[in-house]
């Protein structure tokens, strides 16, 4: 039924509040999902955002109509995206947050005729309730049955629909006989708006440490394209510098010529036993002083055992 003339005005002032009010956007699909579901939504919701559905083509110009009073908005990133049974939902709340709440709110729904499966669906083997009457229903499926104590029991388990299968008649009736609900609907985001970026939503699951490590890898490569190059950048300076380092300690050490950089590298060659029982020296002290903490330690605990004597009533402190 097409709105009234008064519905669609109060959309567009809908829509325009809300672009004027957020600046954070999450876009979802809502295909096969209910009036009920949508409540509990926007009853969840309620507070951090503000979820607002519609036609593509009422999106589309509620959209366009803000960009022409906000010339170079960052909001014109969305318009391409607008196609498709989609929703949107505004807030200044944290994404990862508002998200969780989204994705959590899915119910159980039947496999309907002509849907395409969204998950690979089996049917367990086991008694099935069933009557023997009905075993050519099953037979056209090719699904193994048998008659045990007067029903039809399926042999093994059966793969009935894979990913992206379309649902037929025989597989939506085989589904009720069983009292089998395979499919989840919900709502599904599709795409994250922040302050004029559109991205994934997978990227909001990315840690600091995930970044980190992305960043980190990109100044390698960064850094091996410059030595490559013979073209020195921030990323490549600290390999650069350990590289002449290490030519001018090999002509140090061959000419003889020392300067205060390379006296280590020359006292080591000199007399690499002294380093050797150095080493074991101070490996020795760490060792015996960590010992001697232990015995502080343990020092420590029998003061307060002894010390504790008679406190609870014992032979040398007498009864209380």
């Amino acid at each position: 039924m097409p709105l009234s003339k008064e519905k669609k005005a109060a959309y567009f002032v809908t829509l325009d509040r809300l672009l004027n009010q957020y600046s954070r956007m999450f876009i979802v699909s809502a295909n096969n999902v209910g009036s009920n579901q949508m409540a509990n939504v926007r009853k969840e919701l309620r507070g951090k955002a503000e979820v607002l559905m519609g036609k593509n083509t009422m999106m589309r110009r509620g959209i366009k109509t803000f960009l022409s009073a906000n010339p170079g908005h960052p909001w014109a990133a969305i318009l391409p995206l607008v196609q498709g049974n989609i929703g949107f939902i505004f807030t200044d709340s944290d994404l990862i947050e508002i998200r969780d709440v989204i994705v959590s709110n899915v119910v159980p729904a039947p496999a309907r005729v002509g849907a395409f499966a969204p998950v690979d669906v089996w049917v367990p083997k086991g008694p099935t309730g069933c009557d023997p009457g009905q075993t050519s229903f099953f037979q056209a499926l090719n699904i193994g049955t048998k008659i045990a104590k007067g029903q039809i029991e399926i042999i093994t388990d059966e793969h009935l629909l894979s990913v992206g299968d379309k649902v037929e008649p025989g597989h939506a009736a085989l589904l009720q006989k069983l009292g089998i609900n395979p499919f989840s609907y919900g709502l599904i985001v599709e795409s994250v708006y922040d302050n004029g970026s559109v991205f994934n939503p997978a990227i909001l699951d990315l840690t600091d440490d995930d970044l980190a490590s992305k960043f980190i890898a990109g100044c390698r490569k960064v850094a091996a394209v410059s030595l490559a190059l013979s073209m020195p950048t921030l990323a490549s300076l600290r390999y650069s510098i350990a590289s002449t380092f290490a030519k001018v300690l090999g002509v140090s050490v061959i000419t003889g010529v020392n300067c205060k950089s390379t006296q280590p590298w020359h006292d080591y060659l000199a007399d690499p036993e002294k380093f050797a029982a150095a080493a074991a020296a101070a490996a020795g002290s760490s060792g015996g002083a960590a010992a001697e903490a232990v015995e502080e330690e343990e020092e420590e605990e029998e003061a307060v055992q002894v010390g504790a004597g008679g406190l609870f009533g014992d032979d040398d402190g007498g009864d209380y």
